[in-house]
């Protein structure tokens, strides 16, 4: 349900350094190859006062440990203002401000690419542009900006980068710099996915141990989509001619609609249960909403508060996607914003993360679209407790 969001907030406090109008220099973290760091890039932060809409009110209350929060919410806030009422803790709000910055400077950068071909090859094998070793650039230098990044890594960079903050107090980072940069030079849409973790730990923990997770959204619009662990929704925030993010929306339902993006096609020749699954949709007259981007196809999700996303494996399609930096942050929002996610058995959220490089299969949607979804991969559902699971029209 979308509902407009102003926050007022008893004891939160706004955090040391951040004002609404600095300006800084993200500096390259000294522990990151030089095989993609060529110079620091400066980035100036653009955040102002926010421009009030006229707001549709909500009264929330929340409680965090000790810390207790009264939220009214408005359409308007800039995302400084949002977050320093969302949450008591002046580390995250650094990280999370921070992220805007390079999203920011990510989203000029995308929209004027030269993509006349490809750069290098990551550890992994897999092809990547130049644009996607400038956004691995920019935000591993705004996460050392931040101060309070213990460690990061991402899929270009896959090995733990110490960024010089707290273990204490402090957060992990994982991140998918450029998710789509293959349909860049087709001009499709593409993000940055992120997650954030408390401590000095990227493995041996599960998505639901995440304290926040966003992504950057470049296409027509740039929006910054993120949720806190301790607060309600999911938000989007808008990117204005002037440089700021304004919240402009906050999804906390994701309701029964006939629309799917179905990933990894190729695994529905060996991988009959998939088949089914695909065939049912087009049966039932699902609207076919799939641009080969994960970030903007599970973001439609969140934005249009319906639907399904899938990509599912078979013998002779291996998983691609990767629980740490892509499917376990996104699996953070979708839930936030009142959606379910499932790996055909469990939410994405209880998997635990024992490797940087791990991988999955993954479905996002509403309850009932992942209760079909784990029945027509294994017969039943962990979800059904008599939910009849027909999509509405």
């Amino acid at each position: 349900m979308e509902t407009g969001v102003a926050c007022y907030a008893r004891g939160a406090l706004l955090p040391s350094g951040v004002s609404s109008q600095h300006s800084t220099a993200l500096m390259s973290p000294p522990s990151v190859s030089s095989s993609f760091i060529s110079k620091s890039l400066k980035s100036s932060s653009l955040f102002g006062e926010s421009l009030r809409a006229v707001p549709r009110s909500s009264i929330k209350v929340w409680k965090a440990k000790n810390f207790s929060l009264q939220t009214r919410c408005e359409i308007g806030d800039s995302l400084e203002e949002f977050l320093t009422k969302a949450t008591p803790d002046k580390g995250l709000i650094r990280v999370l401000t921070s992220m805007g910055e390079a999203l920011r400077t990510i989203a000029f950068k995308v929209r004027t690419a030269s993509c006349g071909g490809t750069a290098c090859v990551n550890s992994f094998g897999d092809e990547q542009l130049a644009v996607d070793m400038l956004a691995n650039k920019l935000l591993f230098e705004a996460l050392e900006h931040s101060h309070f990044c213990k460690f990061a890594c991402s899929e270009e960079v896959p090995e733990l980068q110490d960024m010089g903050g707290p273990a204490e107090g402090g957060f992990s980072v994982a991140f998918d710099p450029l998710d789509g940069s293959s349909i860049v030079d087709t001009n499709f849409s593409v993000g940055t996915i992120f997650g954030v973790w408390p401590g000095d730990k990227l493995t041996g923990i599960t998505g639901g141990d995440q304290v926040a997770a966003a992504m950057g959204v470049y296409g027509p619009r740039t929006t910054y989509v993120l949720a806190l662990k301790d607060f309600p929704g999911t938000h989007e925030f808008l990117l204005l001619d002037e440089g700021k993010w304004q919240h402009v929306k906050e999804t906390t339902e994701i309701g029964e609609g006939k629309l799917f993006s179905p990933g990894n096609l190729r695994a529905t020749f060996d991988n009959p249960d998939y088949d089914k699954l695909i065939n049912y949709y087009v049966r039932q007259k699902y609207t076919l909403r799939y641009t080969g981007g994960m970030v903007p196809d599970v973001n439609q999700i969140i934005v249009k508060e319906k639907g399904i996303f899938t990509n599912v494996t078979s013998p002779s399609s291996k998983a691609k996607l990767r629980l740490l930096f892509e499917v376990a942050p996104l699996g953070f929002l979708i839930e936030k914003a009142g959606g379910y996610s499932s790996d055909g058995t469990q939410s994405v959220l209880d998997k635990v993360i024992t490797n940087l490089d791990g991988r999955t299969q993954v479905a996002y949607g509403s309850k009932n679209e992942i209760i079909r979804f784990e029945k027509m991969l294994n017969g039943s559902s962990r979800l059904e407790a008599g939910v009849p699971v027909g999509a509405a029209a």
